[in-house]
Formats: structure tokens, sequence, C-alpha cells
């Protein structure tokens, strides 16, 4: 069977880059794995690819919701799943790229039995967010499934109001609702970025001036005259929502760009300590000159082990 590879790694860290090159050389289709590239009108400040890049390298499941319209993690599994069997009809290799850590796992081992969506308890919850901030919210979660709160970060507000949304709504911990199962459609390659801290900071930094100067700004002037609900988790996303506050009158410019470069940093962590944990079959450093190599000479090799 045609073998499917993840390329993950924390944001910033290359991996669009690194797909890119590997299209150049190998049949691989390109199915993104990233929870804000989903949604239309997040372009620079997602670092979405562009228009142009897209038609040379097909990027699929970018742009295939708006911005009102809710996507989960189980969404995700059932269309990525589609995309990897489509990729295999046509004879082409699935090379899964993005930074979400738990859209790669529910992929991977299935995801099933969560309680949909209470929009009233929702919004009970963002309402006590804003008395007491996500940090208390996140002390009541810790109370109530210890194990689930030690796994999100004290201002992760997404996460933070999920998690008491199941609990809330089920009367039992998140890990009591959440059943995994084994029934990716395998062989599975798993190819994950390690890079040096300073190299990504540096990275980090570059790519927001970068889209400072592509129009993030007059990006963030529009979404905001479209008056979507501030609780969608797109407007939530770092960077997205430390600008917004500039439009809201809550933060300057210069307190907006330290606050989106910080909060970027710390996602970035986030993102390196989930992909710690996972059982990779290659670890690469993208500031290692040798990475495309290495990662193009693994990628044939297993390729050719499974269709030779």
């Amino acid at each position: 069977m045609i073998p499917v590879f993840f390329l993950m790694g924390p944001t910033a860290s290359g991996k669009t880059e690194l797909a890119m090159r590997v299209a150049d050389v190998l049949p691989v289709d390109i199915i993104s794995v990233d929870s804000l590239l989903v949604y239309r009108h997040f372009d620079i400040g997602s670092a979405k690819p562009d228009a142009s890049l897209r038609q040379q390298y097909p990027h699929a499941l970018v742009d295939i919701r708006e911005p009102e319209e809710p996507y989960s993690a189980g969404q995700f599994r059932e269309d990525a799943l589609t995309c990897i069997a489509e990729t295999r009809a046509r004879g082409r290799i699935p090379l899964l790229v993005g930074g979400t850590g738990l859209y790669f796992r529910a992929l991977e081992r299935g995801i099933d039995h969560l309680p949909g969506a209470d929009h009233r308890l929702r919004q009970q919850l963002m309402k006590e967010a804003e008395q007491i901030g996500w940090p208390a919210l996140h002390q009541r979660l810790a109370g109530l499934d210890p194990q689930t709160a030690a796994t999100i970060a004290a201002n992760d507000q997404q996460r933070i109001q999920r998690a008491l949304e199941i609990i809330l709504h089920s009367g039992a911990p998140v890990s009591a609702t959440r059943h995994w199962q084994s029934d990716f459609p395998g062989p599975l390659h798993k190819i994950i970025l390690r890079p040096p801290r300073d190299w990504l900071h540096r990275r980090i930094h570059h790519r927001l001036d970068q889209m400072l100067a592509g129009g993030f700004l007059d990006e963030i002037d529009a979404l905001y005259r479209q008056h979507y609900a501030a609780d969608l988790p797109a407007l939530r996303a770092v960077g997205y929502r430390q600008y917004f506050e500039v439009c809201n009158g809550l933060l300057s410019l210069p307190e907006a760009y330290n606050a989106a470069l910080a909060a970027t940093r710390q996602l970035a962590k986030r993102q390196d300590t989930w992909f710690k944990k996972e059982e990779a079959d290659l670890w690469l450093n993208p500031d290692d000159t040798t990475s495309k190599s290495a990662l193009l000479q693994y990628l044939t090799r297993q390729i050719a082990s499974k269709l030779g």
C-alpha cells in the first residue's frame, strides 16, 4: 500500500518550504494539517501559502471554511482520510504537513464520542472569563480534571473553554469522554522538525516583520470590519488576537507587536513539547543544511521499500 507521511513541527520551522521541495522531486500531494489554514480570509497572519504558490503546489484542506463555520478535529479526520484515499487512488503519495498536534493525533488514532458544541454554555464561560480571566478558569479546570489541565497552558482560551464545556456538559473528565481507536490506513511514517530555539525565535521575528510588510494590518482591518463574533476560533489565533486588540483600543501597535512575538514563541514551545512526545521515524533539524537531502533520501527509501 502507498505509504502516508506526516511532516510535523512547530510554527515557523520551515515545514511548508520543505514540503514544496519534496514536491519538486517526488509525486506527493500536500495535505494541510493546520487549524487556522482551513479558514478563508485569514491569509497573511496565518502564513498561508499565497494563491500563486498553491497553484504550483496544491494544498488540500486550505480555505475550506468561512470563519463563522465550526471545524473540529473529528471533521478534520474525516476530510483528511478522504484526501488520503483520493491521493492514493491517483497513484500519488499523501504528505500531511502542519503544526496542529491534535489534528495529527485525531487522524492517526481516531476520536469520537465528544459532546458537540454547547453555545449557551460557551457564552457563559466567555462571560466568566471576562470577569475573572482565563488563568482563573484554568485553575477551575485543574480542580475538575487535573490530567487535562496539565496539558493546557493557563492562557490557552480555546482549549480551556472546550475542556470545561465538555466536562460541564457531560459531568465527566475529558479523558472519560474521549476514546481513541487505532484504525489509521497505514503504513505511516512520521518526520518531526526540532529546530534550535534561538534559530526558531529569529525565524518568528523575521516572519512577523514580513507579514506586516506584506499588508497584515490591512488584513486585520478588513476582518475587523466584518464584525465577526469575538469567540470564533480564528479570531483568537496567535497574531490576530493581539492585533484585534489594537482595533479595540486595548493595545498600541508596538504593544501588539511585542505581544504577538511572545505569543508565537509560546505557541512554538507548546507545539515542540507536544511533538517531543511523539514517536518519530525521523527527527530533523531544519537549521542543518543537510536536512532537505536527508528528508528526500528517507522518503525515497521508504517509498521504494513499500512499493518496490
